[in-house]
């Protein structure tokens, strides 16, 4: 057997081509994204030295987010999705320009650099509904786990390169650089794109404009997953780990410079240490063949998550920084993969980018008032009783929610998942 071979049977995502050519131009493509995120945090946290200026960055970034995600949603599930993400990965591409001529030529201050991180946030509110349920429709049923997984690998493997490279070029020839290689990393995904065939996708975009309206597929959109709880436990977690621990990690430019004494290099090895765990929790994920008792690895993940940022908060040398870091990352982004792919096999075709925008607006919409919380708390308290208060935080949510919502414990393999009848 081959080695390519070896690699489509150990990882059945990989058996598919429009998955694989997605898979590197997303891989290109996020590394720039993620040498980008480190040099604007960097960049904004000098120019004032506020833990305050952090949270409002990333508050204003996730906060279209909030407000976009579900109608996008239903952009996304009206819509050839392909097409619809070639233009959002084209709007990103304007954006990093944006970002690289204010920055080189020195026309910047921090509302507009702010501006900029609201505009990207806009942008990735219809990209990600369509993005996420897209998968889908590259590879069938059965490897729906090993392909959400591989894209959850090429967040991590990218959030351990992109910010070392980012931390070492901001430190050698500044920040405009580093949005310069993002702007061109974007033309990996949208070749990518154009190459994928889709006579063979699994499932088809719903045909645009199908007369149906906007206000009543939202409602619908929610009422299924009311009924379904499965769906509702799984985004309850979510929404607590999205408003009580990860808006924790955009605190690290605040540890790296104050608490550990390191430059921007040091900042980006931060970020790597929470993108090496992510990454292993993805490889593993892609190589699991079954995944029994999917509602409590989900639940242990993200206890596991917020009991290691609780301990973070106590980090006071790089090496422990580093270790403690790797272990939020394995747990968040095992979470975070699990409960995608969970919600992606729980909904019906007519309904997955609806259901997919809710998750975006869950996990990623929800973040503004924690990052808000969090960058108060840290302005006020410091940065570490800030990430511990979030820690216990969470941990106390997740088990309100395993109380409240206990259907999450029923959730078992996602290849054996299915609609609730009553639904």
């Amino acid at each position: 057997m081959s080695f390519r071979d070896s690699v489509k049977s150990t990882l059945p995502a990989f058996r598919y081509r429009n998955f694989r050519l997605f898979w590197v131009g997303q891989l290109v493509s996020t590394i720039g994204t993620w040498m980008q995120t480190v040099a604007l945090s960097w960049l904004v946290y000098t120019i004032k030295d506020s833990a305050f200026a952090l949270g409002l960055l990333t508050t204003m970034n996730s906060l279209p987010i909030l407000f976009l995600s579900l109608p996008a949603g239903i952009v996304a599930d009206r819509v050839n999705k392909r097409k619809m993400i070639v233009a959002t990965q084209a709007a990103f591409t304007v954006q990093a320009i944006l970002l690289t001529v204010l920055v080189y030529t020195k026309h910047y201050n921090e509302l507009t650099l702010i501006v900029l991180a609201a505009l990207a946030g806009a942008i990735q509110a219809f990209d990600s509904p369509a993005r996420q349920s897209f998968v889908s429709e590259m590879v069938p049923k059965d490897s729906v786990l090993s392909a959400v997984a591989l894209n959850s690998a090429v967040f991590n493997v990218a959030r351990t390169i992109g910010p070392m490279i980012g931390g070492l070029l901001i430190k050698a020839v500044g920040e405009a650089q580093c949005f310069a290689i993002n702007a061109i990393s974007f033309i990996a995904v949208i070749a990518a794109l154009f190459m994928i065939r889709e006579k063979d996708l699994f499932k088809l975009a719903s045909p645009a404009g199908n007369g149906s309206k906007a206000l009543s597929d939202l409602k619908e959109g929610f009422v299924y997953v009311i009924k379904d709880r499965r769906m509702l436990g799984v985004l309850c977690i979510l929404s607590v780990a999205s408003i009580f621990g990860l808006p924790a990690l955009m605190l690290l430019p605040v540890f790296a410079k104050k608490i550990l004494h390191m430059g921007p290099d040091g900042l980006g090895f931060l970020f790597a240490g929470a993108g090496v765990g992510s990454v292993v929790a993805a490889v593993m994920l892609a190589l699991a063949r079954k995944s029994r008792k999917q509602g409590l690895r989900i639940i242990f993940c993200f206890g596991l998550f917020s009991v290691v940022i609780c301990v973070f908060s106590f980090a006071k040398s790089f090496i422990v920084a580093f270790i403690l870091l790797a272990g939020a990352g394995f747990g968040a982004i095992a979470g975070i993969a699990m409960s995608n792919s969970t919600l992606q096999l729980l909904a019906p075709e007519r309904l997955r980018g609806r259901i997919m925008g809710l998750y975006v607006f869950v996990f990623l919409g929800m973040m503004p008032a924690g990052n808000f919380l969090m960058g108060t708390a840290a302005h006020y308290l410091g940065a570490p009783y800030a990430v511990m208060a979030g820690g216990i935080a969470c941990i106390a949510a997740i088990a309100a929610v395993t109380l409240l919502v206990p259907e999450i414990i029923k959730i078992d393999s996602p290849a054996e998942m299915s609609a609730p009848p009553s639904a």
